[in-house]
């Protein structure tokens, strides 16, 4: 019985000395080794622009043409502004379109006339490395509703 009643009290000794200090200490390793972790391995670049830059393939299926245009960053933009050549092939002589980036999408400025004295209008979403792109082409004689895909090259 002696010896049960000294087993007991060094586990409350081990338990009341031991254990609190330990308990912290992993503690503070633990959270030591989660602040080192990335939380997203894949950050968003500083400037959205970024991941809309570059050449891209373009694939329409209305008209069932296929292109290719350039994305570049206005330079003096303060609000992710980007300009588009080729824009709805509208070919490397006419004015580029602009628009605007925000996060994953971008948005043509609204009723801007490019090529042949086309209106466009319409916005896309970046998923990955394609850009689903509906807008609308209004040629002076009809309004077309363009379903575009862009895949960067």
């Amino acid at each position: 019985m002696y010896l049960c009643h000294a087993i007991q009290q060094c586990k409350m000794c081990f338990m009341n000395k031991f254990l609190p200090p330990t308990i912290a200490l992993l503690s503070l390793i633990a959270i030591g080794f989660s602040s080192c972790m990335d939380s997203d391995p894949n950050p968003a670049p500083a400037d959205p622009r970024q991941l809309f830059t570059g050449v891209w393939s373009v694939s329409e299926t209305e008209t069932r043409l296929t292109y290719e245009v350039s994305i570049e960053a206005d330079p003096k933009s303060q609000n992710g502004g980007v300009y588009i050549y080729n824009f709805a092939n509208a070919g490397t002589s006419s004015n580029p379109a602009y628009a605007f980036v925000s996060g994953n999408t971008i948005s043509l400025e609204v009723n801007q006339v490019i090529g042949d004295g086309w209106i466009i209008n319409g916005s896309g979403s970046l998923s990955g490395s394609k850009i689903n792109w509906p807008y609308t082409l209004n040629d002076g004689a009809n309004l077309h509703n363009i379903s575009a895909v862009y895949t960067k090259l």
